[in-house]
C-alpha cells in the first residue's frame, strides 16, 4: 500500500493576495496540504513551533521581524527545518543571507507554478533546490570583494542620506575615517561616486529601501501586546 501522507506546508507572507495565490497554487495537488499561515516573522516562528510543517514557504520582506531572521531562529530551534525563501528580492547578498540562515531553496515570486511545486517536492526529499538564475547570482557574489561590517554600516548610513559628518557622529568615528571607508566602498563596488554605489548596493541586496537590517543574534519575541518593530 502506498504512503498517502501529504507534504504539510506553511505559508508566510504579509500580502493577502500572495497568500491566496499560493493557496490556489497548492490546493489541486493531492500530495500537498497547507496547514498554517503567518503574516510576519514572529508569527512564522510561533506557527512553526505549533505545527512543525514539512515545508515552509517564507517571504523575506516581512513586518516586525525580517524573513531572514525568522529563518535563522526557526533553524536554530529546529535544525531539520526545511524552509524555502520565496521572495521578490533578487540581490545576491539576499540569497547568501537566506541560505546562510538555513533556507534550503531560494525562489523568485515570478517563477512558474510548476517550478514552485518542483522545489517543494525536492526539498521535502532532502534535496537542496536552487534555480540556475539563483546559482548565477551566487557566483557573482562569490567573485565580488566582500565589504567589511564597518563598510556595510557606512553604506547603510549613506542610504539614509547622511553626510560624512553625520555618519561619523552616528558611528562614533572620525570624519576622515568615514572618507576612507567610502573610498574603499567605491573601489570594491567598482563605481565612481556615492549615487552609483547606492545603485549597486541595491542591486546586490546589500541595502534595501525599507532599511531592514538583519540581527546578528537570535531574535527575542516581544511580550504579549507589544507592537514594536525591530
Amino acid at each position: 500500500m502506498k504512503n498517502s501522507r501529504k507534504i504539510s506546508v506553511m505559508l508566510v507572507d504579509d500580502h493577502f493576495a500572495i497568500l491566496m495565490g499560493l493557496r490556489a497554487c497548492l490546493k489541486p495537488e493531492k500530495d500537498i496540504t497547507v496547514i498554517a499561515e503567518a503574516t510576519d516573522g514572529y508569527q512564522a516562528i510561533e506557527q512553526y513551533r505549533q505545527h512543525q510543517p514539512d515545508i515552509t514557504l517564507m517571504d523575506l520582506s516581512l513586518p516586525r521581524l525580517d524573513g531572514v531572521a525568522a529563518i535563522q531562529e526557526i533553524c536554530r530551534e529546529f535544525p531539520a527545518a526545511k524552509i524555502i525563501a520565496l521572495t521578490t528580492r533578487q540581490g545576491n547578498e539576499d540569497i547568501h543571507l537566506a541560505l546562510e540562515a538555513g533556507a534550503r531553496s531560494y525562489l523568485f515570486k515570478n517563477l512558474s507554478r510548476q517550478e514552485i511545486l518542483t522545489a517543494i517536492r525536492s526539498v521535502y526529499k532532502d534535496q537542496d533546490y536552487l534555480p540556475q538564475e539563483v546559482r548565477a547570482l551566487l557566483h557573482e557574489r562569490n567573485s565580488r570583494i566582500p565589504l567589511s561590517p564597518r563598510e556595510l554600516e557606512v553604506l547603510q548610513q549613506l542610504a539614509n542620506g547622511g553626510s560624512n559628518k553625520e555618519i561619523a557622529s552616528a558611528l562614533g568615528i572620525a570624519e576622515v575615517t568615514v572618507k576612507i571607508h567610502i573610498g574603499r566602498l567605491l573601489s570594491k563596488l567598482q563605481v565612481q561616486d556615492r549615487s552609483q554605489a547606492l545603485v549597486e548596493a541595491l542591486r546586490h541586496g546589500l541595502i534595501h529601501l525599507d532599511a531592514t537590517t538583519y540581527p546578528t543574534k537570535s531574535p527575542i519575541e516581544p511580550k504579549s501586546g507589544e507592537n514594536s518593530r525591530l
